[in-house]
């Protein structure tokens, strides 16, 4: 498959997986705090560290009203939730400052991680990051459906990274097919479970292989798990991209701090999904080199299991299966039985062809 690049970084099968530390809206609107966000993520080593580019008023109209699981967690973080506070009063405080923009990409510039956004408020924060020369839009499974969103922000030529959350294959194809039609290729589909944080029995990594066989791109995972597991597997399964949701600390008040990970436990993930294809190998069944040393160590021969005189025929009481493996291989063992002995062979001797008669 054709490699993505995303300022200078390759994605592909075979490859390292492309890691993006998701801070979201975990700056809590505080420009310092994303600064931090910036620094702590690259400490970690992920690739990329992503933001939301959006004004309130762009997501919801005034009707919207929070979802479950953003009340539920802002509670639990120690904040907290007016009756009726809407969707638009908590995006108000949770908006990435227009003005932050240059300062937070020089910062990740100098730190060696890639700033990249999601367009969450449609077509003024596409324009807004291209004017920043943000190398890929990443679109959050909210927005899989939005065609005519997608369809302008491929249009520009840059990566599109589309979540598949709370979809169906049909409308996943749909939107591939969107992309493909303006002339952009250079498309990474996240399997996603949209649930924060999302339970083990939900995760379903087996749709991520479904979205690999049935949609010609290449195909990650935006992990909404507590700890490092479902992340793992999924680059073992073959995720070339993961993206999780990173926080300083998950006390900390707000919606999604308490569905993130802090940046200890992130570094170790980061540690453990570079190590993937690694660990994966090649895929052909061969001796490698370390393992030579063991084999005439740790595989057997056959060998005498007591004294054999010369002429006395070989059965299973006088021979034996024992280390080191020097000798001949445990499966002769019924070709010999039933041989004549050419002359007297000590108990322990590692048989050989020339000890007895064909």
């Amino acid at each position: 498959m054709k490699n993505i690049v995303i300022q200078g970084k390759k994605v592909n099968y075979g490859l390292e997986p492309f890691v993006i530390a998701e801070a979201g809206v975990n700056h809590n609107g505080d420009f310092d705090l994303a600064i931090k966000l910036i620094d702590a993520a690259a400490e970690t080593g992920a690739d990329a560290v992503k933001f939301q580019t959006f004004r309130a008023e762009q997501v919801v109209t005034t009707a919207g009203k929070m979802a479950d699981y953003q009340k539920k967690n802002i509670r639990q973080s120690g904040g907290q939730v007016g009756a009726e506070e809407s969707q638009l009063e908590m995006l108000r405080k949770l908006e990435l400052k227009e003005e932050w923009y240059s300062a937070l990409i020089s910062r990740a510039k100098e730190k060696g991680i890639i700033f990249i956004s999601t367009p969450h408020g449609g077509k003024a924060s596409v324009d807004l990051l291209e004017s920043h020369n943000v190398p890929a839009f990443k679109f959050g499974s909210g927005d899989l459906t939005n065609l005519p969103l997608l369809e302008y922000a491929a249009k520009l030529g840059k990566p599109m990274i589309i979540s598949s959350g709370m979809s169906d294959l049909e409308e996943v194809k749909e939107a591939v097919e969107a992309i493909k039609n303006t002339g952009n290729d250079q498309i990474a589909l996240f399997h996603c479970t949209t649930d924060y944080p999302c339970a083990p029995e939900h995760v379903n990594l087996r749709a991520m292989q479904t979205l690999m066989k049935e949609t010609g791109v290449l195909v990650g995972y935006s992990d909404h798990t507590v700890g490092p597991h479902a992340a793992v597997m999924a680059a073992a399964l073959g995720a070339r991209m993961i993206e999780k949701h990173f926080t300083l600390d998950r006390k900390m008040k707000g919606p999604d701090h308490i569905a993130s990970m802090e940046p200890k436990e992130f570094k170790e993930m980061v540690a453990m999904l570079k190590q993937a294809p690694v660990i994966m190998g090649s895929g052909r069944k061969k001796l490698l080199e370390p393992e030579r040393q063991y084999v005439t160590v740790a595989r057997k021969s056959i060998v005498a299991a007591r004294d054999i005189k010369a002429g006395e025929e070989f059965t299973s009481e006088n021979l034996d299966i024992r280390r080191p493996g020097t000798g001949m291989l445990p499966k002769y063992l019924n070709q010999i039985i039933g041989k004549t002995s050419k002359s007297d062979i000590p108990a322990e001797t590692l048989i050989s062809e020339e000890m007895f008669t064909n």
